[in-house]
């Protein structure tokens, strides 16, 4: 009878760790995606980040698709000139690195 814990115990951690890898973004990809909307690398000047906030100076705000941002899992977006601040929680250091390695 223990033996039929144990196997059950088993399947579940097994499903368990399947929903959570299927769940997981592939980060590199949204980075592409961020950068397409945020109106390409040519559109960006300058990129900060601090602590959940990336902050980003843009050539043409215009071309920036909002709604998309948002959808990729940006927790909110304030726009002050030609200056977006976006709220992405851990990413933002690592989309900052990737922006400048881009960028070089």
């Amino acid at each position: 009878m223990k033996y039929e814990y144990i196997i059950i115990a088993i399947i579940l951690i097994i499903l368990l760790l399947a929903v959570i890898k299927a769940n997981k973004k592939d980060v590199k990809l949204d980075m592409n995606k961020l950068v397409e909307y945020l109106g390409g690398k040519d559109n960006i000047l300058d990129v900060e980040y601090n602590l959940s906030r990336f902050i980003v100076t843009l050539e043409d705000i215009t071309k920036v698709n909002k709604e998309a941002i948002q959808k990729l899992g940006a927790r909110g977006i304030v726009e002050i000139d030609n200056q977006l601040k976006i709220i992405l929680g851990s990413n933002s250091k690592q989309l900052k690195k990737y922006i400048d390695d881009m960028k070089r």
